[in-house]
């Protein structure tokens, strides 16, 4: 119901701000702006779609070999104490723990394109258990929260933006994005518990414990290395990583004595399916976006609340990464472009970008994860899901633009 009303604002809005600018502003060119935006968006998911078939293809054959060679339910018993309590819907040992965890482990070591289709999995897994097939479950609002907040350990993508910006050193986000993301995290976690009652025990306060001090041990190690050798070694950690879950799926399916070829074939097939599914999703959701965008709305909201900071008395440099903060729940791509547009037009090393880029890296794109995860299943009620992913992404842009004070 959530997103319903939000997807129908857009359109409002982006209608009542062209029709103000034509009438008081004579601007009669917005309105090809705002159509031409339709069509382009309308394009760009697809291109999208089309861009995740492949990769959608690969991942859900190599999880299908994981599946059926055990590798999956096993790593579904290794977390089970904790997930099966943020989790309790689904029962002990079924393959969607397991497709979780693989998930949350590729978005904490920044693997997007790898984390989409085992999410996509876990979705289908936890589907099979719903009774309510259009209805969203509090075990898959838990899971799209958690990847809305998107916790992240090695932010490769921004720092290979800010070196490509020309940063003097890149690598200065990596602390402030991973204490940002933590913080998010914690706080979407304790909040959507405290929704659906379930009880923070022993058990929940000690995996949250540890994901704090393996977050000050890769803060504290990275800290420590040279600045040059920040991103060539989180590269190689994540996808050494990557290749090596692989080889284990494949090695466990020789194991098994599994057809490993036939069996991924079987798996990709099932991801070319869910690419196709997700399509009118991603073109309802991003079109939106687009003509609330070139009607000129989210330009004069920034203006407004740089006009309210600066007469509060309060420091305004941080409103110039609002487009990004405004844009990043909205669309990962365009937040990318807002991010890159402040680096082109301040430099790589103002304090704006580096907050711009902290933003970029706190949390994940929420809207586009409800309109993927919940399209590729096929639910359309998702009930509280986009209010508590919101939460964790407007405490990820506040935690965010205090560290980015008390580092830069």
């Amino acid at each position: 119901m959530v997103l319903n009303w939000i997807w129908i604002s857009f359109f409002l809005i982006a209608f009542l701000m062209a029709a103000g600018r034509s009438l008081w502003g004579g601007d009669l060119q917005v309105w090809s702006d705002i159509m031409n935006a339709s069509f382009d968006q309308a394009a760009f998911a697809f291109e999208i779609s089309l861009g995740l078939t492949g990769v959608l293809t690969l991942w859900l054959g190599i999880m299908k070999i994981g599946e059926r060679a055990g590798v999956v339910e096993f790593f579904g018993r290794l977390i089970s104490p904790f997930f099966s309590r943020l989790f309790p819907g689904i029962p002990k040992g079924h393959p969607a723990m397991g497709a979780i965890f693989m998930n949350i482990s590729a978005n904490m070591l920044g693997l997007d394109n790898a984390a989409t289709p085992m999410g996509l999995k876990a979705m289908q897994e936890m589907q099979s258990l719903n009774d309510k097939k259009d209805t969203a479950t509090d075990a898959m609002i838990m899971f799209l929260v958690l990847n809305s907040s998107g916790l992240c350990l090695i932010p490769i993508s921004i720092m290979m933006y800010r070196a490509q910006g020309g940063a003097s050193n890149p690598t200065d986000i990596f602390i402030p994005i991973l204490i940002a993301t933590a913080i998010a995290t914690i706080v979407g976690l304790t909040a959507l518990c405290i929704k659906q009652r379930i009880r923070m025990d022993r058990v929940i306060w000690s995996w949250l414990g540890a994901i704090a001090i393996l977050v000050g041990g890769i803060t504290y190690f990275f800290a420590n290395l040279p600045a040059e050798k920040v991103q060539l070694y989180s590269t190689f950690g994540a996808n050494l990583i990557l290749f090596s879950v692989i080889i284990a799926f494949i090695l466990a399916g020789i194991r098994r004595k599994l057809r490993v070829y036939d069996v991924f074939i079987e798996g990709a097939k099932e991801g070319f399916k869910t690419a196709v599914m997700i399509i009118p999703y991603l073109v309802a959701i991003l079109v939106a976006i687009g003509m609330f965008r070139a009607s000129g709305a989210l330009d004069i909201f920034t203006g407004w609340v740089e006009s309210l900071v600066a007469w509060l008395g309060f420091d305004t440099q941080w409103v110039g990464a609002l487009p990004t903060m405004l844009m990043k729940p909205l669309s990962g791509s365009g937040s990318c472009a807002m991010m890159l547009d402040v680096m082109k037009t301040n430099g790589a090393d103002a304090f704006v970008s580096k907050l711009a880029a902290a933003v970029r890296g706190s949390t994940d794109t929420t809207f586009y994860i409800l309109a993927v995860y919940f399209g590729s299943v096929g639910v359309s009620k998702t009930r509280y899901a986009a209010g508590y992913a919101l939460l964790a992404d407007i405490t990820g842009a506040i935690a965010a633009i205090a560290v980015a004070y008390l580092f830069f």
